[in-house]
């Protein structure tokens, strides 16, 4: 039976460059899921892949306001999409919350004398977040224009 270790977050965590996880979206109520019903098509480079760093579009919440009280601003949200595509869809809680866990970061030094703590066969996984919420944008973009746009 193999055996894993849970922790929760550590205070000196920092970015990790090569994160196979999927970046999380920060919303006004904590950290969300994106749900799309469809392809994002990205640009790509002359070897096939996605060019690195590329910025897909943004996310506005137009019904939001810190002083306001409730979820009414959750109704709407909007995904822009490069400069000519916008996306409609809304805020909803998650069922269950979803914890976002990782393999803990070995530490270097540790000791092996008497006191130490034995280690025991398994992993040490740490929980990086927990998600509450998700976006879900369900209907099909719809155009709108730009400044730049001819």
């Amino acid at each position: 039976m193999s055996t894993a270790r849970l922790a929760p977050p550590g205070a000196d965590r920092q970015p990790e460059g090569a994160n196979p996880l999927p970046q999380l979206i920060q919303t006004p109520s904590g950290l969300a899921l994106l749900e799309l019903q469809g392809t994002v098509n990205l640009p790509q480079g002359q070897d096939g892949q996605p060019l690195p760093n590329m910025q897909i579009g943004r996310i506005d919440f137009p019904d939001y306001s810190p002083d306001a009280e409730g979820s009414a601003w959750m109704n709407r949200v909007h995904m822009f999409v490069g400069q000519h595509q916008r996306l409609t869809g809304q805020v909803r809680k998650l069922p269950r919350a979803i914890a976002v866990v990782r393999r803990r970061q070995e530490e270097t030094g540790r000791s092996s004398g008497a006191g130490a703590h034995a280690e025991e066969e398994g992993e040490s996984l740490e929980v990086v977040e927990i998600i509450k919420y998700k976006l879900m944008f369900g209907n099909r973009p719809e155009p709108v224009g730009t400044e730049n746009a001819v």
